[in-house]
């Protein structure tokens, strides 16, 4: 975070959404291209409904392997608001908040994978019965 707090220290200069790999896509104003998946940034979304309102709150959100993104908004100058297809729209991805997923992304990728495995969670969307 820069000086006063509120200023992000890196801004998009594009954002793609592609749509058959469910990938975003951002190319960032030093060069850095970030690419994450629909399903990682569904299960860390920023909203309070996943992170909860302290880090043991944090709810781990199966069966989203197949997630798709059906819109990216514009929020001022700092942020963008997506809305996945399982109707989940309440989280702010800050553009430091992206920039510190990408910088951890693998991690809490294994932390993600780990966590449904010790709960016998999957990835995949339960059927119905």
């Amino acid at each position: 975070m820069t000086k006063d707090g509120f200023t992000p220290d890196f801004t998009p200069v594009e954002i793609n959404y592609l749509r058959d790999e469910h990938i975003l896509e951002i190319v960032w104003d030093d060069g850095l291209a970030s690419r994450f998946s629909a399903e990682l940034l569904r299960v860390e979304s920023p909203s309070a409904e996943v992170q909860g309102h302290h880090p043991s709150e944090k709810k781990i959100i199966p069966g989203r392997r197949h997630v798709g993104i059906i819109d990216i908004v514009p929020v001022g100058n700092y942020a963008i608001r997506i809305s996945f297809d399982d109707l989940h729209d309440s989280g702010l991805f800050s553009w430091h908040y992206l920039r510190q997923l990408h910088e951890t992304q693998d991690t809490l990728w294994a932390d993600y994978l780990s966590a449904l495995e010790k709960r016998g969670l999957s990835r995949d969307p339960r059927k119905p019965s």
